[in-house]
């Protein structure tokens, strides 16, 4: 990692106007670095416990939340509402702004403002222990400024140096799967009945996402092509298939269900650019994908999920339920149209 100073990290950001997650992976220092540095210059540092945040935040009325991996970022408008505490997992529950919060990664909060010409931008920023961005939440024009300063004030921690210590990144876990275990796995993920009973199945077998479906094999799941990944997000589109992205990292899962509206790519990048979501996706990032099948009490729940070479999840999508206003036939039909693995396929 490259050594700055405070002092040299915002000289730079001053003089670069970049992204800082960009910027951070140019300079080898952690994004949060970036935003400890501005403490006393426009960041404050604040309690990152979502039971406190998330009530704060839920004030502010409209704003943008913001959630990223490596390959894939997701922005939706809309209010914190309907927030549900745990000490392992919490949620928002609202139809725009819904989330599913992992507080053990939510270890450092930024309340951050920065001048952009005549305009303030206000946002807050929570990262992991390695400094990597878990959610963000971009203040709107109507945002309520009373509860951004109420915000600051009761939630700013004593500890306002614009210094911060980062542990080293985590790995991303390879495949793990087994083959003398690949019977069982066939045999209980046919007798599911939750779709949530998935994780701790492969837990339990001593496996992993992404190991499960490389050994799992048909019906419950069929290997697709990269390009299945622009062909779903057009097909969706073209056919207004109502659907639910899932985007995320270990710390924060972030939602959308409903329709696509506007396809953009540009470059290396496939873009959803509708006025109250947008998706931006790294397609060149994609190595492998899945359309998966779990049984559940009101019938299979189909999926398609997308990974990069280390084996990292990037997104999954799955049809929007019928009572929300999905259709089930219409999207099994979509996926099992999408184009296959050509190796599989032969």
């Amino acid at each position: 990692m490259t050594d700055h100073s405070p002092a040299d990290l915002r000289r730079i950001q001053a003089e670069d106007g970049g992204r800082p997650y960009d910027l951070a992976e140019r300079l080898g220092v952690p994004e949060a670095a970036l935003v400890a540095a501005r403490v006393g210059h426009g960041a404050t540092r604040i309690d990152p416990l979502p039971g406190r945040l998330i009530p704060q935040v839920q004030a502010l009325g409209e704003v943008m939340a913001l959630t990223r991996n490596r390959s894939c970022v997701i922005e939706k408008l809309g209010t914190y509402n309907d927030f549900h505490d745990g000490e392992h997992a919490a949620m928002t529950l609202d139809p725009e702004i819904d989330l599913r919060i992992f507080p053990r990664h939510w270890l450092h909060a930024f309340a951050v403002e920065s001048e952009v010409g005549t305009a303030t931008r206000r946002s807050v920023q929570v990262f992991d222990a390695a400094g990597d961005a878990v959610h963000k939440i971009h203040l709107r024009e109507g945002s309520e400024l009373a509860a951004w300063e109420a915000l600051k004030r009761d939630l700013a921690l004593a500890d306002q140096s614009d210094t911060a210590r980062f542990e080293p990144r985590a790995p991303v876990e390879p495949p793990k799967a087994g083959a003398e275990r690949a019977d069982a796995l066939r045999r209980e993920w046919a007798a599911m009945t939750d779709t949530h009973q998935f994780n701790i199945l492969i837990r339990r077998l001593k496996m992993n996402r992404l190991g499960a479906y490389r050994i799992a094999g048909a019906p419950l799941v069929r290997p697709l092509a990269v390009e299945a990944v622009p062909a779903l997000l057009e097909r969706v589109h073209a056919g207004g298939v109502g659907v639910m992205f899932f985007v995320g990292n270990m710390g924060c899962i972030e939602i959308h269900s409903g329709q696509v509206q506007s396809l953009r790519p540009m470059g290396p990048w496939l873009n959803v650019m509708d006025p109250r979501f947008n998706l931006h996706l790294r397609g060149d990032h994609v190595a492998e994908v899945w359309a998966v099948d779990k049984p559940t009490r009101r019938g299979p729940a189909i999926s398609v999920e997308a990974f990069d070479a280390e084996g990292a999840l990037i997104f999954q999508c799955f049809g929007l339920r019928p009572e929300k206003g999905g259709d089930a036939e219409q999207w099994a039909a979509l996926v099992a149209g999408l184009p296959a693995l050509a190796e599989a396929a032969e």
